[in-house]
């Protein structure tokens, strides 16, 4: 099983934003703003759905990579970091996902 991790991903991305666009991938969709990061996090997203529902276990695996390394530049497109998320997270295991979600505003 690998050691890498979801933090170990936020830092290779935080390293790879100071690069330069020519070099790096995530330097160039950083450059293209929040909105495209957040249009490209959007694709992936129904990418590993449909790689869900199509039962294919390999793409989906992929597609959910995919899907974590959007979402954490979209995140850093918009400075918010990987630790905001956690902590969100904690306060929300001290209630029922029921509970949780019950005591959320209604947008």
């Amino acid at each position: 099983m690998s050691k890498f991790t979801i933090a170990d991903l936020e830092q290779r991305i935080n390293e790879r934003a100071k690069a330069s666009a020519e070099e790096s991938y995530t330097r160039k969709l950083l450059d293209r703003g929040v909105s495209q990061c957040a249009k490209k996090f959007g694709e992936e997203a129904v990418e590993a759905v449909i790689a869900a529902t199509g039962e294919d276990r390999d793409r989906l695996v992929g597609e959910a990579a995919d899907v974590f390394y959007h979402l954490l530049v979209m995140l850093h497109a918009r400075g918010v970091t990987l630790a905001e998320v956690e902590q969100l997270l904690e306060t929300r295991t001290k209630k029922s996902g029921l509970e949780e979600k019950a005591s959320r505003p209604r947008e």
